[in-house]
């Protein structure tokens, strides 16, 4: 099944028997006795190697060397060539290295290569080459509107950052909170899941490589409830980002209140995909395929919930499924798979657990609604389409983060909006018409942080990228990340000599 170039590059990645962290350009020294997780290959279930949990004492360890480094002002006051310099090197060893980045990112997360090397990890040296580009134009503020004064806006970095990287995208994702963290002359500590720890350790070798100062970037890794935990409490920290569930971002954001630390948040999601009657059916269909089942369906802004209008539904729908059928499932490391295993035993049961509330709820299942033991013990789960009755299906309300997606048929176009809002959810939304009028209101209408309209997914750095309601706080982009990593400081200074009120001369 698998491609056997590929399977032979994974013998040349030298993975260590125990992943540590990385604090201060050194490896974490294991704990006697040491706990360690398992990092299993999705596609098989086997184990690759071990992961050193890191406890609170560690995580104070690094982030003292985070703030040790701030303080020593080797990065936080270095130049803007200085740190473009790095940047853009790190940028581009980032595509040197691409095809080891995918596999170690696709040995633990069980994404298809394919897919990793196109897109995440290309994505991922785009993140140091933008944010290199956007500090060389950073203009302050001046005002002279208040007469005989000036006033200058100057912007400073916040100190040190507790990052958190999800497992669906790390390398991606984590790529970005570093290089918008650190273009600014702040220091960080990151934590990446324990379940796809190795792209993200090598990134950190490459930055540093790159010539990056040793302590700027640290890891520590481990378990939410406890590397996590540590981590959000710690103090020291003067920012928290983190991409993930909701559940999570409450307890980090109580952590956070306990010191009045400012968060972002990216969290999750379960899109509408709206499909109007006028709409290319042809570009709708293979862009509902591309937005539902990208990533293997695990992607916070997958367009899982299909509304598609009547005239055009049984049309629609018999094509979809079809198409869905079709996808070709299996080995992430074969090139030519499309959608690849759950990336571990746990979320695949989360996803299967989904297909008995469907029953339970009445939707009527189109295809797939399965594991896959056919391919092996991987965690597979076969593309699943189910048709339901209305958005009030667990279905329609909760993230499954699987290869899943509900149809739902309406009538006209405020049935539409309607059903496109009815979430607790705002990350991003789909629209495909050829109407002017339409497009329109959906910009208007639509309570989503993104809006596609006509297209799958694409991303413009330089645009703000959050959510509404419960899927996030906070926006990624340019303008966004220097609000939340500099702090502003207003500088006031006289022209001349204005007049000042003289108290204190007695009678």
């Amino acid at each position: 099944m698998g491609s056997p170039i590929l399977h032979e590059s994974i013998a040349n990645l030298e993975l260590p028997d125990l992943i540590t962290g990385h604090i201060a350009g050194l490896p974490v020294l294991p704990k006697t006795p040491a706990i360690s997780l398992p990092v299993r290959y999705p596609g098989s279930g086997e184990t690759i190697a071990s992961l050193q949990e890191d406890d609170a004492t560690q995580v104070a360890t690094a982030v003292a060397a985070a703030k040790a480094r701030f303080e020593s002002g080797e990065w936080s006051q270095s130049t803007i060539e200085e740190r473009q310099r790095v940047l853009r090197a790190t940028a581009q060893a980032i595509r040197t290295h691409a095809n080891d980045l995918a596999l170690r990112e696709s040995i633990c997360a069980g994404l298809p290569f394919a897919h990793l090397a196109a897109r995440q990890i290309p994505r991922a040296a785009d993140n140091f080459d933008f944010f290199a580009d956007y500090i060389g134009v950073l203009a302050g503020e001046t005002f002279d509107q208040l007469q005989e004064y000036r006033t200058v806006i100057t912007r400073h970095p916040v100190g040190v950052a507790a990052l958190f990287a999800p497992w669906n995208a790390c390398l991606a994702l984590s790529s970005m909170q570093v290089a918008s963290c650190i273009a600014f002359g702040n220091s960080c500590v990151l934590k990446p899941s324990e379940f796809s720890p190795l792209a993200v350790l090598q990134l950190v070798h490459l930055l540093e490589s790159a010539g990056l100062p040793s302590g700027v970037v640290n890891i520590v890794n481990g378990r939410g409830a406890v590397t996590g935990a540590a981590l959000a409490q710690a103090e020291g920290i003067d920012r928290i980002a983190f991409t993930g569930r909701g559940d999570t971002a409450r307890k980090l954001m109580r952590a956070a209140a306990e010191r009045l630390t400012p968060v972002h948040f990216e969290l999750e999601g379960n899109s509408a995909n709206i499909i109007f009657d006028d709409a290319d059916i042809d570009r709708a269909i293979d862009g509902a395929l591309v937005s539902a089942f990208g990533n293997s369906g695990q992607i916070c802004i997958a367009g899982s919930r299909i509304l598609v209008q009547t005239q055009i539904a049984e049309r629609f729908i018999e094509r979809f499924v079809a198409r869905t059928e079709t996808l070709r499932v299996g080995d992430p490391l074969d090139s030519t798979t499309e959608v690849g295993p759950m990336g571990f035993a746990e979320h695949q049961q989360h996803v299967l657990n989904f297909f008995t509330l469907a029953k339970n709820s009445g939707a009527n299942l189109l295809t797939g609604g399965r594991a896959m033991p056919e391919l092996g013990s991987g965690y597979f789960v076969a593309p699943t389409v189910f048709k339901v009755l209305d958005n009030h299906s667990p279905l329609c309300q909760e993230e499954i983060f699987g290869p899943v997606v509900t149809i739902q048929v309406f009538e006209d176009d405020e049935e539409a909006w309607a059903i496109a809002n009815d979430s607790r959810f705002g990350l991003v939304g789909y629209c495909w018409t050829e109407s002017l009028h339409r497009a329109q209101v959906f910009q208007q209408k639509v309570q989503a942080g993104t809006l596609w309209l006509n297209t799958p997914i694409a991303r413009d750095l330089r645009a703000p990228f959050g959510g509404f309601k419960a899927s996030g706080i906070g926006r990624d982009g340019p303008r966004h990340a220097a609000d939340f990593f500099t702090e502003e400081k207003a500088t006031i200074a006289a022209l001349g000599k204005p007049a000042i009120m003289k108290i204190g001369m007695g009678q």
